[in-house]
């Protein structure tokens, strides 16, 4: 059956225990916990965490690893900040997802995923063999820390994704489904998606919004059930494909808005699954 979970933000000044205790009093006992901030990664962190967890009974699913340097999300300066497709940011970058890793193992998480870049579509650019190869070398570490390395959806179209899931060849990669940013990039329905994806995917992001209306700017991020995404079809999908892992509820805002409509995306979802 499929379960539900909340996404938690971890930094150097966040109180890791209130938040885990916040995601138990929502009703949740799963989360995937995203950290920007690469200092985090102390075998003292790693000790607070999962007091934490032991203490709510909350699972994590994914960790989520994000890595430093400038990163603008548009469609002009995003193909050349995000990621490790930008030549001049990918060795640090590398590192910080390897020790992103080291850190979820630490945490006894079986699952890494992040956003790796605005993917080249066309697999006979210069760079694509350059991107693959250093792909390939973040999901060896990932495969000997006994992981899945999970590319979140969004920045590339779901036939290049597949490619490079393909052309890396590695048997410990997966995808993170986020169905809002498929659209919020305009690169597909996420229900149709899932017929080139499917298979890959092992977690998903509960998120919603609505399609670019400029091709500069990203779409807009809405609560759940107010955007493009239809998630009736896309649970049933889902449980078509025999996807039984977890929906992660994500609401990239904060405040007391945030947690009303996590609530609320939470009510949404648990009439579907």
């Amino acid at each position: 059956m499929i379960k539900l979970g909340v996404l938690v933000n971890l930094n150097q000044q966040s109180d890791i225990a209130q938040k885990i205790k916040e995601v138990r009093d929502m009703g949740f006992a799963s989360c995937q916990i995203s950290c920007w901030d690469p200092t985090c990664y102390t075998d003292a962190y790693a000790e607070k965490i999962k007091a934490a967890m032991a203490a709510y009974g909350v699972s994590v699913s994914t960790f989520w690893a994000g890595w430093t340097g400038k990163g603008v999300w548009n469609f002009y300066d995003g193909p050349a900040t995000l990621g490790i497709v930008p030549e001049y940011a990918r060795f640090q970058r590398i590192l910080e997802l390897k020790a992103g890793s080291d850190f979820a193992k630490t945490l006894g998480v079986d699952q890494l995923a992040t956003h790796a870049g605005f993917l080249p579509e066309n697999p006979c650019a210069e760079n694509y063999r350059g991107v693959i190869c250093a792909l390939r070398e973040v999901a060896e570490h990932c495969k000997a820390n006994g992981q899945y390395f999970l590319f979140e959806t969004g920045q590339e179209t779901p036939v290049t994704l597949r490619r490079v899931i393909e052309d890396i060849g590695l048997d410990n990669l997966g995808i993170n489904l986020d169905p809002a940013n498929l659209i919020l990039y305009g690169k597909a329905n996420p229900i149709d998606a899932l017929d080139t994806i499917g298979q890959y995917v092992r977690d998903v992001h509960g998120k919603d919004g609505n399609y670019p209306t400029n091709g500069h700017d990203l779409g807009m991020e809405t609560p759940m059930g107010e955007g493009k995404v239809n998630f009736p079809a896309l649970v049933a999908r889902l449980k078509e494909l025999g996807y039984d892992r977890t929906i992660t509820i994500e609401r990239e805002i904060s405040g007391d808005q945030q947690k009303k409509d996590i609530l609320s995306a939470k009510k949404l979802l648990e009439s579907l699954i």
